[in-house]
């Protein structure tokens, strides 16, 4: 076993190491201003969230656009937040808020995009804060005619002190290192509809969410999905730069963060390809392994200096990979924040995917 754990830590630290080189860390320098003269819509589903409408509001007033209309589209709220974001919208005539006809975030997506009058359908969820250019970062690769999607990067912010926060944000560069690769091998697994971008006519041409309309999550990842499938290479692409990276809100404890991570995972069950549950399989694996390294080695004192250099090599290669990403989105992440996490995060997996196994899941007051 100490051969294999040899080659083991090596292979490791040679796929973390090629996975870093296809994170692009070049600052896209363009002079967007008014030149753009597509129109835009800008789509936030939202429900119950009206103890953060105001920093909604705060963000969407940054974003100068000329062409950009922006709908708030209500999914059902049971709490102010349709009033309250009624009244901005008579302060901004590019605001409208309106009621989803149907049920969950997908149909108000749908009914969103059927009366949008942009050409470009740009998303994002009510808990995000984004860059003022935004907007115009997301836009600019549908100058070329065959981009029908566009994908950017989403992390959690660390407004509170502690670990936790931090922890997630590691988690976070680990999810976009993952991203990145697989749209660079023109195979996209994964986006986040926090952050994307997509031609209506696209949208329309795929039929939506139509077959996967009842599954309570998987709004960006099905329609990447198809739309790939459609389209074909070259169609969607990701944006791995610091301008056009979104802030979503961090989880408060871990019951949230599990319930959360649980109801993303649940959906690359539906998703019925051989290479999502492949990746699922192969993360929960190398987890394995390295727990089992503990099983192995650490009750036997002549072995305890090689368990340690087995995680010290895990850490090592973690932190030069997703350290690369969070440095170049502008995040700073002590040393020992990396050190916790190599040895928290293996559990960490194996308890979401228990729960996606066997548990269940709730969002906004509703279940799976």
């Amino acid at each position: 076993m100490v051969s294999f754990y040899l080659v083991w830590c090596v292979s490791y630290l040679v796929v973390l190491v090629l996975l870093a080189k296809k994170w692009s860390i070049e600052q896209v320098q363009t002079g967007f201003g008014n030149k753009n003269t597509r129109k835009v819509s800008l789509l936030i589903p939202f429900r119950n969230e009206a103890t953060i409408a105001a920093d909604l509001i705060h963000e969407l007033k940054k974003l100068h656009n000329p062409e950009l209309e922006i709908i708030l589209i209500d999914d059902q709220s049971e709490d102010e937040s349709f009033t309250l974001f009624e009244e901005y919208s008579r302060l901004d005539s590019r605001v409208r808020v309106l009621k989803s006809p149907g049920f969950g975030k997908k149909a108000a997506l749908e009914f969103g995009v059927k009366i949008a009058s942009g050409e470009i359908i740009l998303c994002t969820d009510a808990d995000c804060r984004f860059p003022p250019n935004w907007v115009e970062r997301m836009l600019e690769p549908f100058k070329d005619q065959q981009i029908q999607l566009v994908a950017g990067p989403v992390i959690s912010e660390v407004k509170k002190p502690g670990f936790f926060s931090r922890f997630q944000q590691i988690e976070w560069s680990s999810i976009l290192l993952l991203t990145q690769y697989f749209f660079s091998i023109q195979k996209p697994l994964m986006c986040s509809a926090a952050n994307m971008a997509y031609r209506k006519s696209a949208f329309e041409r795929v039929k939506g969410y139509q077959g996967n309309s009842h599954i309570l999550s998987g709004d960006d990842e099905f329609l990447l999905k198809k739309i790939h499938s459609v389209y074909g290479k070259g169609s969607s692409i990701y944006l791995s730069y610091r301008q056009s990276l979104v802030f979503t809100r961090a989880q408060v404890g871990l019951k949230e963060l599990l319930n959360q991570r649980i109801r993303w995972a649940g959906k690359w069950r539906s998703h019925r390809s051989f290479i999502h549950a492949a990746t699922a399989l192969f993360m929960v694996f190398v987890q394995l392994v390295w727990l089992e390294s503990i099983y192995i080695f650490a009750f036997n004192k002549a072995t305890l200096v090689f368990l340690a250099w087995i995680w010290s090599m895990k850490i090592f290669s973690e932190k030069l990979a997703l350290g690369k990403v969070l440095k170049s989105l502008g995040q700073k992440t002590p040393t020992l924040d990396f050190m916790v996490t190599g040895f928290f995060h293996p559990i960490y997996v194996l308890m979401v995917s228990l729960g996606t196994v066997f548990g269940k899941f709730s969002w906004k007051g509703r279940s799976n």
